[in-house]
């Protein structure tokens, strides 16, 4: 995963207008775990997207990372994101942002492919979704937050995280955005196998 120089000197408005390109994707899945998503506003949605997403992801063969934040004491990955992902690099952190911490760091640099996009789904919101997508910008990537498969303990924080995120440059956008954007058809063979989930 090599982010391109040139995403630092783009306009805002600019990524946005830019279509997401499955080959340069990247999936990461912020701290979905045990003993954090209990106290979270609106939990059922954030689990039912963020698993949409890494059934996308899979299909689309889009390299998903997964992390917890000091899962020895906020658990582990909970079981119904853990179990969509038994092959995904998994790294446990202490650092809130992601691209905080150095193994993190190595790890998407060896994703295959040209990797420029990172597309972001987890939580919490105004913690370490936040400073995962300022750390992933600060090193050239461009960012798009699942709005909806992003969660935080006050809707107040919630939404404080969004705006941050934005005004930081990054593109905020809703899993059904992201997903058939990343589609692009609904003749594509890959439709028609995630259609019974959109359905669901």
């Amino acid at each position: 995963m090599t982010p391109g120089s040139i995403e630092l000197t783009l306009d805002p408005h600019e990524i946005a207008r830019r279509p997401l390109d499955p080959q340069q994707c990247a999936l990461v899945v912020v701290d979905i775990q045990e003993k954090l998503l209990p106290s979270i506003a609106n939990k059922e949605l954030l689990v039912k997207n963020a698993q949409l997403l890494i059934r996308l992801a899979g299909m689309l063969e889009l390299p998903t990372v997964l992390s917890t934040q000091y899962k020895r004491g906020l658990g582990e990955t909970v079981p119904e994101i853990a179990s969509l992902l038994p092959h995904a690099i998994t790294l446990d952190k202490t650092e809130f942002g992601c691209f905080n911490n150095e193994g993190f760091c190595s790890a998407v640099k060896t994703l295959p492919g040209n990797r420029t996009t990172v597309l972001l789904c987890g939580m919490e919101t105004h913690i370490c979704v936040m400073q995962t997508a300022l750390g992933a910008m600060s090193q050239g990537y461009i960012v798009h937050v699942a709005s909806d498969a992003v969660g935080s303990r006050s809707e107040w924080n919630y939404h404080i995280g969004l705006n941050r995120m934005q005004d930081a440059g990054a593109v905020i956008s809703s899993t059904e955005m992201m997903m058939y954007e990343l589609l692009r058809s609904s003749s594509s063979a890959v439709f028609k196998e995630l259609l019974p989930y959109l359905k669901g």
